[in-house]
């Protein structure tokens, strides 16, 4: 029988040791398969930052983009603008000049005359002037309105006061001197003489 004890005996170490070689690569297997699912974790880990930066790298660039296209339209209606106003307000050195020449027109036919000559030469003055004012008109030459209006420190320069009890105060008097407007910009404010 020690045979067969011996037998059995090896059967058992046989079967232990089979049994701590099963346990050993299930282990193994286990041990293996975890380290996959890391590797997998990792590499999806990895997969996520990357787009996850990519992502955010395009939200900056498109941020970028929207940036420099509205600075672009700014620039765009900037340059209209100047354009614009450069073409509106070309003649405005060239029309302050003349604002000169246009008083003595003024001063020269609020004269009076009697004299046949002096009456066909003053009809020749006024003509000019018209002519003058028909040219600068069409630029965009507007005369401010003074007298019997209220006073408005953007388009009238008050240079005198006055009393008369039959205006409410505020009111412009006398215009002293012509004020001028260029396309809704003053180029040179009405002096007058305001009531009390």
């Amino acid at each position: 029988m020690p045979e067969k004890e011996q037998e059995q005996e090896l059967e058992e170490v046989t079967a232990e040791q089979e049994e701590a070689l099963e346990e050993e690569q299930l282990d193994e297997q286990l041990e293996e398969s975890q380290e996959e699912e890391k590797v997998e974790e990792v590499e999806e880990v990895e997969e996520v930052d990357e787009v996850t930066a990519l992502e955010q790298q395009l939200a900056e660039e498109q941020n970028k983009y929207l940036r420099l296209l509205a600075d672009f339209d700014n620039y765009r209606r900037r340059q209209t603008q100047e354009a614009e106003n450069m073409r509106k307000y070309r003649a405005q050195s060239v029309i302050s000049d003349l604002l000169a020449v246009i008083d003595n027109f003024d001063r020269a036919l609020a004269t009076t005359v009697e004299s046949p000559d002096a009456i066909s030469l003053k009809e020749g003055v006024e003509m000019v002037q018209r002519t003058l004012m028909e040219a600068l008109v069409k630029e965009g030459l507007e005369v401010i309105e003074a007298t019997d209006q209220p006073f408005d420190p953007n388009i009238h320069q008050a240079v005198m006061t006055g009393a008369d009890s039959e205006k409410e105060s505020g009111i412009v008097l006398q215009e002293l001197q012509k004020g001028y407007m260029l396309n809704g910009r003053v180029i040179r404010p009405a002096m007058v003489q305001v009531n009390e």
